[in-house]
């Protein structure tokens, strides 16, 4: 019993990171705050203020972020895992450790698709849903975590089918379209089961990314009512300019865009959300592993590209791949608020960037450099490998 009561009074982890140059919430409605600390208890968030007002007496690691800017870790709304930290698409081994380099600290399994010999029968396709659910629930490369277990919808599922997946930990469908199931009445149908038992969906949108799977245009999109439509700028061909505006305008639902689509179609579609009020709804993913490989720096080169050619401001930006993401996809992460999972991202300019700050960096067109990334309370990586290097970089003087 006094162990017990130990073990309750006595934290086991206190992280502090001060001297921070700039907190940037992850919040939409007020990306930055003024704070230089951040106190995490046990992997989760405490305190955050001036480090004058928090506690920070006490801590098992000190983290002296030397006026670089603390960001939500990235998530990527938008991936294909398939077993580890190997995927099939161009036979890469290590490809989410290295996305945690790029800031990456919580993927969404679009669907587990590239799986050699994927079922397709009714029974396997819920097997292989509960065993990516299991397998990369107990397996995070980098401490990246990683949300999986997508089973594609097939002919012949039923609503029991659904209610099997969900008890058995499954939250969100894979790609819908990427299976036998193509039109919007069936699609509708599974979607509204799945909804009923709490299971997350998505919807390919555009035109076919592999051989074998099949355009599904604004109509269908418009009859499933999937709760976030997937790849709104193509992956990688994106729908008539027409049809993505009619998405944004005669839908409420999340607008994903990826790194592996049209650009061009991804400016249209946060233009057009910017116009309606709705940026709320714009959230970020790579779509990857793919044909054009694996993109570490995915996440981040969209910020870039949709704060500088988009005209956004970067803090806003990235809330896009942080705050907007969790919200929509109902995640811990994403947010630096009490309560929220201690997991970060430290930033500065890249060296010899001509922005004088991040955020001006950014909004310029260049990438940030990482100096640092933690985890649920935990240092994950230090000076990131893939990022350009950083002005000035985090250092972790306790712990």
């Amino acid at each position: 019993m006094a162990q017990e009561e130990a073990g309750k009074t006595n934290p086991k982890t206190r992280l502090v990171i001060r001297n921070v140059g700039l907190t940037l919430s992850g919040d939409l409605d007020n990306p930055i705050l003024d704070a230089d600390t951040v106190v995490a208890i046990d992997g989760k968030i405490a305190a955050v203020g001036k480090e004058k007002d928090v506690d920070i007496e006490g801590a098992t690691t000190v983290i002296d972020a030397k006026e670089t800017t603390l960001v939500p870790g990235l998530i990527d709304s938008h991936v294909h895992p398939v077993a580890g930290d190997w995927t099939p698409r161009q036979n890469q081994l290590g490809w989410i450790d290295s996305y945690m380099h790029g800031g990456v600290t919580t993927m969404i399994s679009a669907g587990e698709v590239h799986t050699p010999g994927r079922p397709k029968d009714v029974v396997g396709v819920k097997a292989m849903a509960i065993f990516a659910q299991r397998t990369f629930t107990a397996f995070r490369p980098g401490g990246v975590r990683i949300h999986a277990g997508a089973p594609v919808i097939e002919h012949g599922m039923v609503e029991e089918d659904f209610k099997e997946l969900a008890a058995a930990g499954v939250t969100m469908l894979g790609e819908v379209g990427l299976g036998s199931v193509k039109d919007g009445a069936t699609a509708k149908q599974m979607v509204g089961w799945a909804r009923k038992y709490g299971i997350q969906s998505t919807i390919h949108t555009g035109g076919p990314s592999i051989p074998g799977s099949s355009l599904i245009d604004r109509d269908i999109v418009l009859a499933a009512d999937a709760d976030v439509i997937g790849h709104i700028n193509g992956g990688h061909t994106a729908l008539p300019d027409d049809q993505i505006v009619d998405l944004c305008e005669k839908s409420s639902r999340a607008l994903e865009i990826v790194h592996n689509g049209n650009e061009r179609a991804a400016l249209l579609t946060l233009r057009t959300a910017r116009e309606l009020n709705q940026l709320h709804r714009v959230i970020l993913g790579t779509d990857s592993p793919a044909g054009s490989g694996v993109q570490p720096l995915g996440i981040v080169r969209l910020v870039s590209m949709l704060s500088s050619i988009g005209e956004i401001p970067a803090e806003v930006a990235l809330c896009f791949a942080t705050g907007n993401t969790a919200k929509i996809r109902k995640l811990t992460c994403g947010r630096v608020a009490t309560g929220c999972d201690a997991t970060f991202v430290l930033m500065d300019k890249a060296q010899h960037s001509a922005g004088s700050t991040l955020l001006k960096s950014i909004q310029a067109g260049d990438l940030p450099g990482i100096g640092m990334v933690v985890i649920d309370g935990v240092v994950s990586a230090q000076r990131s490998r893939n990022t350009p290097p950083a002005t000035r970089v985090p250092e972790v003087v306790k712990g």
